[in-house]
C-alpha cells in the first residue's frame, strides 16, 4: 500500500557504493611519565599521582610545554680540571626525568599526535609509589582506543632497574595482546656490556605469546639536547674567586668576577648533552614511516634526528647475538652509527624473533591495523539479518579495502587472489547452528610483505670468449 498522500513527484536516492573501511590511525603513542606540572582537559592545574592520573592528547612540543611544563633543572659540580681534560661534570640530581626530552625527541623524528599519561611530578621519589603510578598509567591507557604505541622512557631511567621490566614492559605487552590494537616499544636497560644488557632483558621478560606485540631497542642515544640549569645551582671547584682561588663557588658568583671563566664553564655545560632511551625517537620513526610509506613498511634503515650517536658502538658480531637468539628467541633491534649515513635504526624484529609468522614488526602492525579497521567498519552488521544479502555487503566492503591495500604495496602477490581472500557464507564459514546462535563468521587471509632483512649478492668471474 502506498504511503504517499499528496500528488507529486517523489525522489529517492539509491546508494550505489557499498560501505567502506576507514583505516584507523597507526602510530599514536602514549607516554607514561613524570612531569613538572599538569593541566587537565578543563584547563585546571592538577597534581598527577597514582590516584589522579592526568591524560591529555597533544600534537606539538609547544602544547606539551603549555600543559606539562619544561625539563627539570639539573644541579651539578664542575671542576676546572674537568674542563681542562674535557671530562663529564658530576650531576647531583639523581634521576633524569626524561619525559620532556623524550617528547622533544619524538617530534624531532617525525612524530604526530600523542597522549601524555602524567602519573606524577618531579617531586616524587618513592620507588613503591612509582610502581603504583605506572600501574595506574597503564590502566588509563587501556581505556583510550586511539592509542597504538606504548612506551615509558622515564621508567627506563630509574635507578631501580627492575621497575621498568616488571612494572611496565611485561604488563604493557599483556595489555597489547589483550586489546590487539597496540604495540609496545621497549628500551633495553644498559648494564656494563652489550651481552649482559641483552641477557637481562631476556631473563626479565618471560616467554609468552604477547612477545609478538612488542619490540626492543638498544642502546641509549646521545642527543643534541642540552641540560637546563640555573647558574646558582652549578657549583664550581678550582676557579679563582677574589682572594680565595680554591673556594667552592657557584656559576652566578663567578659571572661577577671573571667573564672569561664564566663563558668557559657555560661552553663546557653546553657540550654535555642528554642521553635518552631510544623508544621516543623510535616512536617518531614509526609515525614518519607510516606517513611516508605505510604501516607495512619496516620502520628501519632510517636516520635518527636530534641524535649525535648511540652510547654504545655495536659491531656486526654484537648485533648477531642481539638480532638472533636461538634459545630465548627474543630479538633486540640495534641502533648503529654508519660513516656518512648517521645513526640508523638497524633492526625490524619483534620480541618473537624466532617465529615465522610474527618475526617482523611491520607484519604485526599491519595485522593490528587491518584487524582494527575491519572490526570498526563491520559494526554496521551487528543485529542486521544474518542472510546472504548482509554477507555480500560485508564481503564486498572488506575486499574493496584489501584491494586498496594491495595496490598500495601492503600485500604480496601479482593478483588479488594471491594477495588476500575473504570468505563468508553458509557451509563456507558458518553452519546452520552458527546462524541460529547469532554468529556471523568471516575468514580473512593476508599475504603480508616481509622486509629484505638479509641481501645476498653472488659474484663470479666472467670469462671473455
Amino acid at each position: 500500500m502506498s504511503t504517499y498522500k499528496t500528488p507529486d513527484v517523489y525522489i529517492k536516492e539509491v546508494p550505489f557504493f557499498a560501505s567502506s573501511v576507514a583505516q584507523v590511525e597507526t602510530a599514536v603513542p602514549a607516554f607514561i611519565g613524570l612531569v613538572e606540572k599538569a593541566y587537565d582537559n578543563d584547563g585546571k592545574e592538577t597534581t598527577p599521582s597514582a590516584s589522579n592520573v592526568c591524560v591529555r592528547r597533544i600534537t606539538s612540543l609547544l602544547e606539551y610545554i603549555q600543559y606539562f611544563g619544561q625539563a627539570k633543572n639539573i644541579t651539578a659540580t664542575v671542576t676546572k680540571d674537568a674542563i681542562s681534560a674535557n671530562l663529564s661534570f658530576v650531576a647531583t640530581t639523581g634521576h633524569l626525568y626524561a619525559m620532556y626530552y623524550a617528547i622533544n625527541n619524538y617530534f624531532a623524528n617525525g612524530g604526530g599526535a600523542a597522549y601524555i599519561i602524567a602519573v606524577g611530578t618531579y617531586a616524587d621519589t618513592d620507588v613503591k609509589t612509582k610502581k603504583e603510578q605506572i600501574d595506574k598509567g597503564l590502566a588509563a591507557i587501556e581505556k583510550i582506543d586511539e592509542v597504538t604505541l606504548l612506551l615509558c622512557p622515564d621508567a627506563a631511567q630509574f635507578e631501580d632497574k627492575t621497575i621498568y621490566y616488571d612494572s611496565f614492559a611485561v604488563p604493557a605487552l599483556r595489555q597489547a595482546e589483550k586489546l590487539q590494537d597496540r604495540f609496545v616499544l621497549i628500551d633495553v636497560i644498559h648494564d656494563k656490556e652489550v651481552a649482559t644488557s641483552a641477557v637481562n632483558l631476556r631473563e626479565k621478560v618471560p616467554a609468552h605469546s604477547s612477545l609478538k606485540y612488542g619490540a626492543a631497542y638498544y642502546p641509549k642515544l646521545k642527543t643534541t639536547l642540552a641540560y637546563p640549569y640555573a647558574d646558582k645551582e652549578i657549583k664550581l671547584e678550582g676557579f679563582a674567586y677574589g682572594t680565595a682561588p680554591d673556594k667552592v663557588v657557584t656559576l652566578d658568583a663567578l659571572k661577577l668576577v671573571n667573564d672569561a671563566e664564566y663563558a668557559q664553564v657555560k661552553a663546557f655545560l653546553t657540550q654535555k648533552t642528554v642521553s635518552l632511551p631510544p623508544s621516543a625517537a623510535i616512536a617518531g620513526v614509526y609515525a614518519q614511516t607510516d606517513a611516508a610509506r605505510g604501516v607495512w613498511k619496516a620502520p628501519a634503515n632510517v636516520a635518527l634526528a636530534q641524535v649525535i650517536g648511540p652510547e654504545v658502538l655495536i659491531t656486526n658480531d654484537d648485533q648477531a647475538s642481539l638480532n638472533v637468539d636461538p634459545v630465548a628467541g627474543k630479538s633486540i633491534n640495534a641502533i648503529r652509527a654508519f660513516t656518512g649515513k648517521g645513526t640508523l635504526v638497524w633492526g625490524a624484529r619483534t620480541l618473537m624473533g624466532n617465529d615465522n609468522e610474527w618475526r617482523y614488526i611491520n607484519v604485526r602492525r599491519l595485522f593490528n591495523t587491518v584487524e582494527e579497521s575491519i572490526k570498526k567498519a563491520t559494526y554496521f552488521a551487528v543485529f542486521e539479518p544474518n542472510t546472504p544479502m548482509t554477507w555480500l555487503k560485508v564481503k564486498s566492503m572488506i575486499e574493496s579495502y584489501l584491494r586498496g591495500m594491495w595496490l598500495d604495496g601492503a600485500l604480496f602477490g601479482e593478483s588479488t587472489e594471491q594477495a588476500f581472500y575473504v570468505n563468508i557464507g553458509l557451509n563456507q564459514t558458518m553452519t546452520e547452528d552458527d546462524i541460529n546462535n547469532g554468529l556471523m563468521k568471516v575468514k580473512i587471509g593476508l599475504a603480508a610483505v616481509r622486509p629484505a632483512e638479509f641481501i645476498e649478492l653472488s659474484f663470479s668471474h666472467k670469462t671473455i670468449s
